[in-house]
């Protein structure tokens, strides 16, 4: 099936830096791409080129097949109008809430008796029907970004492009419109690619990651795989793989690799070479923790220390624990379970991870193996 939109070989310079350095991304028809990465990875100059808002410096964007570049006035126009944009900050008239939806209808000339029903289906999409004759000034933030929202979906686009658009809401608001801008995007078989820097609204909204860093792609593939499966400690570190260690493959027997990490072993069902030097991976999620005294139980983990509790840090309902056994592993854990365990820093505890859980990363380029 064709692609809606394809790039391939996408520069961008500003003067002598490059900011954007891409051999090919796409999407395809109903897919939500999350594009994910740190401040100045290059995600909203991605964005921008994609909807014709900047010129790159070199390459080729394909839209529905036919070529973008070199098309000047109205063709491009019409181009462009086939896509659809949210931003940060929605961006709204000082007018009604019926207004604002209303532009881009009044802009390509729909009929005003056409008009009147696309903006009450818009509004009853993002859950404000009865908001039309209010006034924006009047809106919460939630609110504001709905409408915004509703004037991105009332054109109908074939691409919806959406820069951050939660960022400046409380967790509340922002975790209720990620869920309706999915069910909204499946439910009307929309493609969209949507840029953030919060790994957990990556994985929530998108279909397929990408990750950028310094303007290049660094990993691309389903979201289970990219957060389970990074490629490199940078991809793995941003999706919140912060337990890794330099190690040693030891050997291998019945689908386990051992590794050796300062003195002790780690299994994994990742496959890699007798004698290479790898990074073992594991997220905080995995980890479990027990009494010391239970570490030696019979148990499906196929890692099991011991170790001395050296930090405790509190984030509402969870908890992160870093033990030393000796290296540190950091488990996340829930707020009662650290306290009908009495966990405490300087306390032992006992800390239980699959071999399953344990992943493998070649080298710094990022080979998996």
């Amino acid at each position: 099936m064709e692609d809606v939109i394809r790039a391939i070989g996408l520069r961008k310079k500003y003067g002598e830096r490059t900011v954007l350095d891409i051999e090919t991304v796409s999407v395809g028809p109903g897919e939500i791409l999350a594009c994910l990465g740190p401040s100045g990875a290059g995600k909203s100059v991605l964005l921008r080129i994609l909807n014709l808002l900047e010129a790159p410096t070199a390459g080729r964007i394909l839209f529905e097949g036919g070529e973008v570049q070199g098309l000047r006035g109205k063709e491009m126009v019409a181009v462009s109008r086939r896509m659809a944009m949210l931003f940060q900050d929605p961006l709204l008239f000082s007018t009604t809430v019926r207004n604002n939806v209303a532009y881009g209808l009044k802009v390509r000339k729909v009929p005003a008796s056409e008009r009147e029903g696309r903006v009450a289906s818009a509004l009853e999409m993002v859950r404000l029907s009865g908001f039309e004759e209010k006034h924006v000034s009047t809106l919460s933030g939630g609110e504001a970004q709905r409408v915004a929202l509703a004037r991105a979906l009332v054109v109908e686009p074939e691409l919806l492009l959406l820069d951050e658009p939660f960022a400046s809401l409380d967790r509340l608001n922002r975790t209720a419109l990620q869920g309706e801008v999915k069910r909204i995007l499946k439910e009307n078989g929309l493609c969209a690619i949507f840029v953030t820097h919060d790994q957990e609204e990556a994985g929530r909204i998108g279909d397929r990651i990408v990750i950028l860093d310094q303007g290049r792609i660094v990993q691309e593939g389903a979201a289970g795989d990219v957060f389970h499966r990074p490629s490199s400690e940078f991809a793995a570190l941003f999706v919140g793989m912060e337990n890794l260690y330099k190690g040693v493959v030891t050997g291998s027997d019945n689908g386990l690799t051992r590794v050796e990490v300062q003195g002790k072993f780690l299994e994994s069902t990742c496959e890699a070479g007798n004698g290479e030097r790898v990074t073992a991976g594991l997220r905080p999620e995995d980890v479990t923790l027990v009494p010391p005294e239970q570490i030696e139980a019979p148990a499906s983990s196929r890692n099991a220390f011991k170790g001395r509790v050296v930090g405790v840090e509190l984030a509402g309902p969870t908890a992160r624990v870093t033990a030393l056994c000796p290296f540190p592993v950091v488990a996340l854990i829930t707020r009662r379970s650290l306290e009908d365990m009495g966990i405490a820093e300087g306390k032992m505890v006992g800390l239980r991870f699959k071999a399953t859980a344990v992943h493998i990363i070649a080298n710094k380029w990022g080979k998996v193996l």
